[in-house]
């Protein structure tokens, strides 16, 4: 019976030894995979990329940047202005909220493809020992139990436990940081290890400095550290921090003045003796300030 899904749960690979690695995860460093385990891994783990996230549509996305209290005032004064037939005073306005919309919406868009690049920088070419010999394989096709060689240039096409290693250093930069290739070794560690300090271990979308070393195939796909991060991002919530609540506060309270003192000034310019569409220009005038 080949290994399942559940047996990669909660691994501390990094913890064991490389013998109780290869027993556990079923391969032979010397031969690799059979093309069959590799067709039955595959069924079972898919694919080695990351899963693509559902997010929100781009209209919809460009619609929420007009979700903001002071936009309601600039929104309302475009449809007064324009009722009362002041097209330039209208279009100036209206071209204000767009600007402020399409300057929100590009920030968005951004960051939206950081998270894109992040999910095909895991994509790559990788060398592994497959029924006893040899072969380059694109990393989508990389199943756990696979033992890969990397040397000096490659990217890291899987998370990886190294079962032998000649004066290997990796850049981890892209996952942890760390702008200084780290030294890698083969000898197994404490289990409460942090990541950055697994030297045992070779992540997804890191890349190899210098040196040579071989290693099994421990993580694919979202199940890799990189795979976890991105995840973790993408359900990442909105969060409140002290700052943008007192902003939300304050544009509230902004919003608020703006009324009072809009009609404050209409009736004491009314009361003066000013027309009402004088007045009322005036106070669209004074909203939008």
């Amino acid at each position: 019976m080949d290994i399942k899904r559940t047996d990669f749960e909660n691994s501390l690979w990094y913890s064991l030894s490389i013998q109780s690695v290869l027993a556990e995860i079923k391969t032979d460093p010397a031969v690799g995979l059979s093309s069959n385990v590799v067709e039955d891994r595959r069924l079972e783990f898919g694919v080695n990329q990351l899963t693509p996230k559902k997010g929100i549509p781009t209209w919809l996305r460009f619609l929420l940047q007009f979700q903001q209290p002071l936009i309601y005032i600039l929104l309302a004064a475009t449809v007064v202005t324009f009722l009362l037939k002041e097209w330039v005073d209208a279009f100036v306005i209206f071209g204000v909220v767009i600007v402020n919309a399409v300057i929100g919406f590009i920030q968005e868009s951004k960051a939206l493809k950081a998270l894109d690049a992040l999910s095909r920088s895991m994509t790559s070419y990788a060398t592994v020992i497959r029924n006893g010999k040899e072969e380059k394989v694109s990393s989508i096709y990389l199943v756990p139990g696979d033992v890969v060689i990397v040397s000096s240039g490659d990217k890291v096409p899987a998370d990886i436990r190294l079962f032998q290693s000649r004066d290997l250093s990796v850049n981890e930069s892209a996952l942890t940081g760390e702008s200084v290739p780290v030294e890698k070794r083969i000898e197994e560690l404490d289990g409460k290890t942090a990541l950055a300090d697994r030297n045992n271990m070779i992540y997804a979308s890191t890349f190899v400095t210098y040196g040579q070393a071989r290693g099994v195939v421990v993580a694919t796909g979202d199940t890799t550290e990189v795979g976890k991060i991105s995840e973790l991002i993408s359900t990442a919530e909105d969060l409140q921090t002290p700052l943008t609540i007192k902003i939300a506060h304050l544009s509230h309270k902004l919003l608020y003045a703006i009324l009072a003192l809009s009609a404050v000034t209409f009736i004491i310019g009314v009361l003066r003796g000013n027309s009402f569409i004088d007045m009322f220009m005036a106070v669209v005038a004074l909203a939008v300030g």
